[in-house]
């Protein structure tokens, strides 16, 4: 047997006839919504993966799809119509391998989305380094609001649907736009596969040291995804990003801007924030064209729902649609969420992990508490976050805090130690600075300091891109 998989690129392809799909990797969210999508076509749906757990196991399960649990040859019988492989399966996956062995159409996560469910579509995809959940969670409430019906596929879940995807049956689908790599077999982004026909682009970046060499290697896969965009289409650009400015200038489709500079088409401005919700004006081609209500804190919330408000209006609908759409808005969990208030305390719940998303949450939640101390509890988890490549931003990222609670990262076994990101390093740095600093090796550790730290009127916000030993609840639990 081959120790790696030699897949035949000519069935690289859907099948002719599709009963039986089989998904590797199917726990991952993005994997457990296609599942999900497959199963409402009526198919047979089956799924392996090495962790099988809550939440996505019990959705799974409420699904009627079954799942096995490790990748082992056996899972492939009896033989599927299709598999559709995870981008966490390797060549080297013993299930791979005997797909290799059996000749079975396969399709990647990102094919099998374009190919089943974007191709009788008007694909709207959000893309950009920062803020792609939020903008396509929002894209997808507005547009249900308005009556249209949309399909979508997120990264979060989205609050007015309890779940991160629908198939929808008006015409249009929203994608969240993802620049990671594809598959083992295909290591372009995922967004290259989208079939876009419009696009929001909030941000670029460099991120995803794992698999980006540098910035100009980000800003290569995102012109390639820009060029995909047919002449007939439109892009939501941010112009106070230089770098999106530069790539949204070599687009062939219309180019419709948007920001807080006088030069935006769609701009921002009186920005006010009432705790959790925030108000503002934006205008289009200088004049007035509304005021908004959005509830969520921040300049860079408000600029997410601005892109919404100019790619619905490109669509065709009108200002109060859009608005009820905005204003009707209940959130993504992990985003800014609120997980709970014991004794005068509140402990949010935030995805941030990228210096830039680090800095504009910190500032969101100052400006939405600004009485109270706020303590950012920070976990570094992802490939990025754990190099050193970040440490130096991360030191200007904590900005408005008035105490930053740092966990040590779990060590990459690939990368030299003296390559690593440091908590202790990050709390030296914040201390020189004069902010109120600490860096604990565990969990446990952090929710005893905790425990005998926060006082009422407390904001504890957690930022990570993972579960932190379910920290929120422990913390919530110890606090009562």
């Amino acid at each position: 047997m081959s120790p790696f998989a030699p897949l035949d690129p000519a069935l690289n392809r859907a099948p002719a006839e599709l009963r039986h799909v089989h998904l590797m990797g199917i726990c991952g969210t993005g994997m457990a919504a296609m599942a999900g999508m497959f199963k409402e076509r009526g198919l047979l749906v089956t799924g392996s993966d090495r962790d099988v757990y809550p939440p996505m196991s019990d959705f799974l399960a409420d699904s009627g799809i079954t799942v096995q649990e490790g990748y082992r040859p056996g899972n492939l019988e009896p033989r599927p119509d299709l598999v559709v492989v995870g981008n966490v399966v390797r060549a080297v996956n013993p299930e791979a391998v005997r797909l290799g062995e059996l000749g079975i159409p396969y399709l990647s996560m990102p094919q099998a989305l374009g190919h089943f469910f974007l191709r009788d579509h008007t694909s709207l995809v959000v893309a950009g380094t920062h803020g792609k959940t939020t903008t396509s969670s929002l894209l997808a409430t507005a547009l249900h609001v308005a009556g249209s019906s949309p399909g979508f596929m997120i990264g979060g879940i989205v609050e007015a649907f309890g779940r991160n995807f629908r198939r929808g049956d008006g015409d249009y689908f929203v994608v969240e736009g993802d620049e990671y790599d594809t598959a083992f077999f295909d290591k372009g982004s995922k967004f290259l596969h989208y079939r876009p026909d419009c696009a929001i682009l909030t941000s670029i970046e460099f991120d995803h040291a794992d698999i980006f060499a540098d910035l100009e290697a980000v800003k290569k896969t995102f012109r390639r995804f820009t060029a995909l965009l047919p002449e007939k289409g439109a892009l939501l650009a941010c112009l106070d990003d230089p770098v999106v400015a530069a790539i949204a200038g070599r687009a062939r489709c219309r180019v419709i801007s948007y920001g807080t500079g006088s030069s935006c088409v769609w701009r921002v401005r009186d920005l006010q924030a009432q705790g959790l919700t925030t108000r503002f004006a934006v205008d289009f081609n200088d004049t007035l064209f509304g005021e908004f209500v959005l509830p969520m804190p921040g300049l860079h919330n408000a600029l997410n729902a601005t892109a919404v408000i100019g790619l619905m209006h490109h669509l065709g609908f009108g200002h109060q649609a859009i608005r009820e759409g905005l204003a009707g808005f209940e959130g993504v969990k992990r985003r800014q969420q609120v997980r709970g208030e014991v004794n005068g305390i509140t402990v949010i719940d935030d995805f941030a992990h990228h210096p830039t998303a680090v800095r504009e949450t910190t500032r969101a939640l100052k400006l939405a508490w600004p009485g109270r101390r706020l303590i950012i509890v920070f976990e570094p988890r992802t490939n990025s976050s754990r190099r050193a490549v970040f440490q130096e931003r991360y030191a200007g990222a904590f900005d408005g805090a008035d105490m930053v609670v740092a966990r040590e990262p779990v060590p990459l076994d690939t990368v030299p130690a003296d390559q690593q990101f440091s908590s202790v390093r990050l709390v030296h740095d914040l201390q020189q600075q004069g902010q109120a600093a600490y860096a604990f090796r565990d969990t446990d550790a952090i929710l005893d300091f905790l425990g005998d730290t926060v006082r009422t009127g407390d904001v504890v916000a957690v930022l990570s891109n993972g579960g932190f030993d379910d920290i929120h609840e422990r913390l919530l639990r110890r606090l009562t």
